[in-house]
């Protein structure tokens, strides 16, 4: 069968508000997803089965079975390899008018500019805080347009940063929606979730993609859109510029990512490489709040406790032990840290840095 462009996109061409002028302003854009999980991959199908004429993905993961039941793209087979590399392929099975690329890389802020700066718009779809804000960031300073999309339990929030006003001006960004990053919100993997929120502020990013490259509707900025799929509800929460803070100092400064791009306190964490040290110690508990209570750990535990079920009440800790608490990214086991420290601000108890994952 032949294909050609007239036939392909004749639904979407057909509208007047795309039309031919709009569909040539999608295959001229160049667009960056960084992210291919929940909602980087059905962003990336999206937009490339939408006349995006270039593609670039990143990311770094590999495919789990956990995974499938929202990242709908993968299939079984699939898992243990690359999601960018299984991504784009799918791609190119369905899109013949978009270029598409991916790197298997994680963003850093010693490269991220110079990634940024090949590209006219850049989609957030990670499920990492400080990789959200570091983003934001490095969008302010390169001056380009970012499509935000975040998920917890059963909502979603989109928004549409730093877009260029006729005035001179840019919009609001990341940091004037949440000044401070949370210390207390774990990720999907974590929290949980369903798969229709995923779906749906999947595509509603995808949606602000196509009105800022085509110049059309109303885009959402200087504004968070928060959706619950519970209630079928949403609200718009109108944002305003923080004139007072200055990204670019931010950015330059010695300590960004541990001051202005991270979630945790050091003083509540352990490495690695202590843990390591520290594990023949007998006075050691460690205890897991991973809610897979039947994952492989590469160290014998304590208790397992599954973060979901963890009460702060019930816990009766033990002054003279020394507590590690243990999860898969970090996150959730920071969390429990902190409520403990609160709690008894005499315990001894740390939290293993970046989880598991990277033990």
């Amino acid at each position: 069968m032949e294909l050609n462009k007239t036939n392909y996109f004749k639904r979407q061409t057909t509208l007047s508000e795309i039309g031919e002028k709009g569909q040539q302003l999608l295959q001229q854009a160049k667009v960056l997803v960084i992210g291919c999980g929940g909602l980087g991959s059905p962003i990336a199908i999206y937009l490339a089965t939408s006349g995006v004429g270039e593609l670039h993905l990143v990311d770094f993961d590999t495919i789990s079975i956990s995974n499938l039941h929202r990242q709908v793209f993968y299939k079984v087979e699939d898992v243990e390899q690359s999601k960018a590399k299984i991504l784009a392929n799918e791609i190119k099975k369905r899109a013949p008018f978009t270029k598409v690329t991916f790197s298997e890389i994680a963003i850093a802020k010693d490269s991220i500019l110079n990634v940024l700066s090949k590209y006219d718009v850049i989609v957030e779809a990670t499920d990492n805080l400080p990789v959200k804000y570091l983003i934001n960031d490095a969008c302010f300073l390169t001056k380009k347009p970012l499509v935000y999309g975040s998920l917890y339990k059963f909502d979603g929030y989109v928004a549409t940063f730093n877009v260029l006003n006729k005035d001179g001006n840019y919009t609001c960004n990341l940091r004037d929606a949440f000044p401070k990053i949370a210390t207390d919100i774990p990720n999907c993997e974590e929290a949980g979730t369903l798969n229709p929120i995923v779906g749906i502020i999947a595509l509603l990013q995808v949606n602000e993609v196509i009105k800022l490259i085509t110049k059309t509707g109303n885009l959402l900025t200087n504004t968070l859109l928060i959706y619950n799929s519970l209630k079928n509800s949403q609200l718009k929460i109108k944002l305003k510029k923080n004139d007072a803070l200055n990204i670019s100092e931010l950015f330059l400064n010695s300590d960004y990512q541990q001051k202005y791009c991270a979630t945790q306190n050091a003083e509540f964490l352990i490495s690695s490489k202590e843990l390591k040290q520290k594990l023949e110690n007998n006075s050691l508990e460690i205890i897991s709040v991973i809610n897979n209570i039947d994952i492989e750990l590469p160290f014998p535990v304590t208790q397992k406790i599954p973060y979901s079920q963890f009460e702060m009440d019930e816990f009766k800790p033990n002054f003279n032990k020394n507590y590690v608490i243990i999860c898969k990214k970090g996150i959730t086991s920071y969390d429990v840290v902190v409520k403990l420290k609160e709690k008894y601000p005499l315990l001894s108890v740390l939290s293993l840095s970046e989880g598991i994952q990277n033990y």
